[in-house]
């Protein structure tokens, strides 16, 4: 009697012991709040500036400072970024106040998308307003150009005139359309027209017509930080105009890294279902 005792008494003991151990090896519950895109993605390695401040939660600080500016004047906003908006679904990114109200044809498009077809998921650029979960440049060329260098998909670029006045008249559309851009005060205001329909604005497939017609507005509210507002005009698949917000957070001392989608990329294939989030 004793033994089965002892042997009982052994097995239960090892079992505890057991539970113990795996609930040590488990990750510790998050303390505070959950961090937000920005936060998470804030610079790792400081700041060029020494000024900085926190975010909610406990990410990593975003550097701090006054608004860089040029020679001429107008604000410098150049650096790497990181932050490109509600690219699950610009539902998340909607300026409060303002609906999303699709046509008809706009309705039957969404709800025909699958996941595997989503262009961002195949290495294809991502069109505007989405952009790539990556870090992105913005590079100014004196009165004539604003470049945006982008790390993700197939490093694909944009380039926005600040010297024309007007779109072509009949312009190929393209996966970026065509931009031209002003000085309001200290936001660059971008216009943009010419598009395809190939790009989705996000993963549920919100979709858009050669219509379509954006103006984003960037604004470099301090050193570190960059407020993006952008109006989605298209009447072929949407009955009235909506605005999207997304804040981007500058990466100091950092560089875009070679990143090539098409390169092993397996994942399309593997999706199914209906577009939509995870």
């Amino acid at each position: 009697m004793k033994k089965i005792v002892g042997g009982v008494i052994a097995v239960l003991s090892a079992a505890v012991a057991f539970q113990l151990l795996g609930q040590a090896q488990q990750p510790a519950a998050p303390k505070g709040p959950v961090l937000t895109t920005n936060e998470a993605t804030a610079p790792a390695g400081g700041s060029a500036n020494p000024d900085t401040k926190k975010g909610k939660g406990k990410g990593k600080a975003r550097p701090t400072g006054p608004t860089p500016r040029l020679p001429d004047g107008h604000v410098d906003l150049s650096g790497v970024w990181n932050g490109g908006g509600p690219i699950g679904d610009i539902m998340q990114g909607l300026v409060k106040g303002d609906t999303v109200e699709m046509t008809a044809e706009g309705k039957k498009i969404f709800d025909s998308r699958q996941s595997k077809d989503d262009p961002e998921a195949n290495c294809l650029p991502t069109g505007i307003p989405r952009i790539a979960p990556y870090p992105w440049r913005i590079v100014q060329q004196g009165n004539t150009h604003v470049f945006f260098l982008f790390e993700g998909n197939i490093h694909s670029f944009r380039q926005i005139f600040l010297n024309q006045a007007k779109h072509p008249d009949d312009p190929d559309p393209t996966w970026y359309g065509h931009s031209i851009g002003h000085w309001e005060g200290d936001t660059l205001v971008v216009d943009t027209t010419g598009f395809n329909d190939k790009f989705w604005f996000d993963f549920r497939g919100h979709p858009h017509t050669e219509q379509l017609h954006t103006i984003e507005r960037y604004t470099r509210t301090d050193y570190g930080t960059l407020e993006v507002e952008t109006t989605v005009i298209d009447p072929g698949a949407y009955v009235k105009p909506f605005r999207l917000h997304f804040t981007a957070t500058l990466r100091p001392n950092e560089e875009l890294m070679e990143y090539i989608c098409q390169e092993n990329q397996q994942d399309a294939q593997h999706l199914q279902g209906k577009a939509g989030l995870p």
